[in-house]
């Protein structure tokens, strides 16, 4: 049998350990397969990753990316365990200053992959202009999910609004009366469809992320599925 080609796959998490650790343990189950990984984050997040395995260190490299300062974001505050609620946004603005350093990462580096979260809605054009593949993973259940609008929905849909959040969606078909409750559509609402000093809202870079995008979920079998299914 031929060998099987072995890739190399960037990956870049939002700045959030929820999200940083999923990322990190998927990056060690393709590194299992005996694929190479380029982890991206932060200086201060890198540091403070639990320690890889021995048998995987050589096919996990740590990339550290500096993150730009911004106003009203602390010094040193690198992840949302860094910072209030509020404080967020800036986090945000801060991270999408990375376009550029992790342009330069990719083009040198040329990865055959990124695996991606939902925040940088800015990543598509780069990839598709240094012909590297996205895959977009998400951390949450599709439960989870399956409340909000699908991200494929027409440009001519009408937006989505607080009282959609509130009754069982029309795609879902079958009874349910699992719905959000007012407080929690409102807090929802808030922070993903409302735009922030970001300059756009999270609803806005989950939809521009996922385009044109393979999709893997948390669950452990299917995590690499997307690998094994074209022979790797």
């Amino acid at each position: 049998m031929a060998k099987r080609k072995k890739l190399h796959i960037a990956m870049f998490p939002w700045l959030a350990f929820s999200h940083i650790i999923p990322f990190l343990e998927l990056g060690k189950l393709i590194a299992q397969k005996g694929h190479c990984i380029s982890f991206i984050s932060t200086p201060r997040n890198i540091d403070r990753l639990p320690s890889i395995p021995p048998h995987l260190t050589p096919l996990i490299t740590l990339v550290k990316l500096p993150l730009p300062r911004v106003e009203n974001l602390p010094e040193n505050a690198m992840a949302t365990m860094d910072v209030p609620h509020h404080i967020v946004p800036y986090l945000k603005l801060a991270y999408d200053s990375l376009d550029e350093p992790l342009s330069h990462f990719l083009e040198s580096s040329a990865p055959d992959w990124i695996i991606h979260d939902f925040a940088p809605h800015w990543l598509p054009p780069i990839a598709t202009k240094l012909g590297i593949s996205r895959v977009f993973f998400r951390i949450f259940k599709a439960s989870t999910l399956c409340l909000f609008r699908p991200v494929n929905q027409g440009t001519h849909d009408p937006p989505m609004e607080l009282q959609h959040l509130l009754v069982p969606p029309k795609w879902v078909s079958f009874p349910t009366k699992i719905v959000f409750r007012l407080f929690e559509a409102k807090k929802i609402f808030e922070v993903l469809f409302e735009e922030n000093c970001s300059g756009v809202s999270d609803s806005f870079r989950l939809m521009t992320t996922v385009s044109g995008t393979k999709e893997i979920s948390l669950q452990k079998k299917g995590s690499i599925a997307v690998f094994q299914k074209r022979g790797y």
